[in-house]
């Protein structure tokens, strides 16, 4: 086994040498490095896939001692076991041009962009952690740069829009969760996790756990609250669920996108989807002069640059300010 070691290793070298140096100098190269290896004995390791497998975990374990949600951690393991089998070698083989060459593959496939670059940004957390913990000893990612994205001009629902969503609910059910999410701005998973016994009527606020199982209080209005009650009023369940579906089972995210899409069609109003909701929210109580770091509070955010993309301000709006200040 050592011998056809030595011979495999000798025999690659010699391979590699040969695209490198000269014929000559590559001999003399060649001798030393026998001569070396005289004094050794070498065995031959065969690198599979499942390598990856013990690196993937170790990294995943890391993050959710940090925190980091399931739905995180289910994100990147699907994200990074997708590459490997694209790229088909073990992580401490990958190198920066097979992760070039992966994410032009999704470019040539007419993958967004701005999908692109949140793959980009899972290959990097990956390979950051694994060189900072020393388990690979170059890091592919280091010059792989950033993908740039065209900058859309995101869009909130006007009051108008909010009219037509409301006339176009064919449930209380409905109806109530349109303004729970119009008036909290909480994520759709959010509102969805929700029981029934975290709702205060009187305060007309409720506690609800965000990314990383943070908790914080999320504020709602008088309409709000009306359409909750009459919404439980109208079930005959026992599920601690704020919302059920079908089956009186826990509503999940992906029922209230459908139902939304649905409701989208029906009312005439274009793109409607729950996040669309968190925006508006943000946009709004920055209009109306709410600072910026509360406005982070209510939506969650750990950063006021976070918070800032959700902001979305019209050229009205700019030009007023403009006036008013210049």
């Amino acid at each position: 086994m050592a011998i056809d070691a030595k011979v495999s290793f000798m025999n690659q070298t010699e391979k590699r040498l040969s695209k490198e140096i000269t014929a000559d100098s590559m001999a003399k190269v060649m001798t030393i490095v026998a001569d070396v290896l005289e004094g050794y004995e070498m065995r031959e390791i065969i690198i599979s896939l499942e390598t990856n497998d013990d690196l993937l975990d170790c990294f995943l374990d890391a993050l959710n001692v940090q925190g980091r949600s399931a739905k995180t951690l289910e994100r990147y393991r699907y994200v990074i076991e997708r590459m490997m089998k694209g790229v088909g070698v073990p992580t401490r083989r990958i190198t920066v041009y097979h992760l070039r060459t992966y994410l032009a593959g999704m470019q040539q496939r007419g993958i967004a962009d701005s999908t692109i670059e949140g793959v980009r940004q899972v290959f990097s957390a990956y390979f950051n952690w694994l060189q900072r913990e020393s388990l690979i000893d170059r890091n592919p990612t280091a010059n792989l740069g950033t993908i740039k994205c065209a900058k859309k001009k995101k869009k909130t629902f006007t009051a108008v829009d909010m009219e037509k969503l409301k006339e176009h609910c064919s449930t209380v059910r409905d109806k109530a969760i349109i303004a729970f999410l119009a008036s909290t701005g909480c994520r759709i998973s959010e509102a969805t996790g929700l029981d029934r016994k975290a709702i205060d009527f009187v305060g007309c606020k409720c506690i609800v756990h965000g990314k990383g199982n943070k908790e914080r209080t999320a504020f709602f209005d008088g309409v709000t609250s009306m359409l909750l009650h009459q919404y439980l009023a109208s079930r005959k369940d026992d599920n601690p669920a704020l919302f059920v579906g079908k089956g009186c089972r826990r509503l999940e995210p992906g029922g209230v996108r459908a139902m939304m899409k649905k409701l989208g069609e029906s009312s005439g109003v274009d793109h409607v989807h729950p996040h669309k909701f968190r925006r508006t929210l943000a946009t709004e109580l920055a209009r109306h002069g709410m600072p910026i770091q509360e406005v982070a509070n209510v939506l969650g955010h750990e950063k006021i640059d976070t918070t800032m993309k959700y902001v979305v301000l019209n050229e009205d709006d700019v030009n007023h300010d403009y006036r008013r200040y210049a």
